[in-house]
């Protein structure tokens, strides 16, 4: 039987991860994307940072800088990373710089990354969440993710180089739990 794979770069796969998952544990579609958005160019920009792409954030004595934000910030866990996110009249949204992340540009980019895939991969990463309590769920996904992500070679060969999402490994994980 031939595997079903999708070939694709980590950081819309970590977008789409996150979502579900912040699904999951009981945010709302929009607020999800927002928020896996999120995780993701975090963790990019982390990565960036580890191999010379982007400068270090400035400090002031030691701590990052505030910004100031338009309503009551307040941090989100997903994946075991912190993500700052406002409510506003839409619910609650992560923010970049002082913007809520809108859902609808995060649907755009998972669209233009993973084109007719991306049902068929949103279906098996969602089996793989409900395999999971969400307290389960919360304590395990990035462990999970890091088990069906992409390959992709190490250091600056690897940045956003796409590799095998194998879809099949994501079943087994849920059919596994």
């Amino acid at each position: 039987m031939a595997r079903h794979v999708v070939q694709v770069n980590r950081a819309p796969v970590l977008t789409l991860w996150a979502s579900v998952v912040a699904e999951r544990l009981g945010y709302d579609r929009e607020a999800a994307l927002s928020l896996g958005k999120t995780l993701a160019c975090l963790n990019a920009q982390s990565k960036g940072r580890r191999l010379g792409i982007y400068k270090p954030a400035e400090t002031v004595e030691g701590r990052p800088p505030q910004k100031a934000r338009r309503g009551e910030q307040f941090w989100v866990e997903l994946l075991g990373r912190p993500i700052p996110a406002i409510k506003t009249g839409r619910g609650v949204r992560a923010v970049d710089g002082d913007r809520p992340v809108e859902a609808a540009g995060v649907e755009r980019y998972l669209d233009g990354k993973f084109g007719e895939a991306l049902e068929t991969v949103r279906q098996a990463m969602e089996e793989l969440a409900r395999a999971f309590s969400p307290q389960e769920l919360a304590v395990r996904a990035f462990s999970l993710y890091e088990h069906f992500r992409p390959s992709i070679p190490e250091g600056m060969r690897g940045w956003g180089a796409k590799g095998e999402l194998d879809l099949d490994k994501i079943r087994d994980l849920a059919g596994n739990a």
